[in-house]
């Protein structure tokens, strides 16, 4: 079988940052899928899956009501390998075009207060895997260590 896209990207080599993952056509129209490294691959521990699932039920929400971005969203969730997260716009977009919009929901997350949205039995699968005070933590220390200094390393795969 033929390799996908996301395997050949070398990860002893990848930074935490914010990648375009893949462009793809449908129609007309083009879908950029982002990877949104939060934590740098087989180096440092990956994020609980308490904290994952908050930030994936906080960031979607924040995405989806985005004034301006709202309607192009297609897609947040988690990676299986638990370092970062997918995001899927209806678009042609570079990671400096989408780098404001990232920073503003990592912002979001790391200042949350109340409820999470999303978390209840009715609305969510597994409800009780939450974790507000280290979802805020993990967003926090991504904005302020990557997002706020972001360099060119941390926006264009490793060659």
């Amino acid at each position: 079988m033929k390799k996908i896209t996301s395997f050949t990207v070398n990860h002893i080599k990848l930074l935490r940052g914010i990648y375009v993952s893949r462009k793809d056509s449908v129609g007309n129209e083009i879908i950029t899928t982002f990877d949104i490294r939060m934590k740098k691959p087989n180096t440092e521990p990956v994020i609980n899956t308490a904290e994952l699932h908050t930030i994936e039920h906080l960031g979607a929400t924040f995405l989806r009501n985005h004034e301006i971005y709202g309607k192009k969203i297609i897609y947040f969730g988690p990676m299986g390998c638990r370092t970062g997260f997918y995001l899927v716009i209806h678009g042609d977009f570079s990671s400096e075009n989408i780098l404001p919009l990232i920073k503003e929901m990592f912002e979001f997350i790391s200042n949350f207060e109340g409820n999470i949205p999303g978390a209840s039995a009715i609305e969510c699968g597994n409800y009780l895997d939450m974790n507000l005070p280290m979802a805020k933590y993990e967003a926090r220390k991504f904005l302020e260590e990557i997002l706020n200094n972001i360099k060119q390393e941390n926006l264009y795969y490793p060659k």
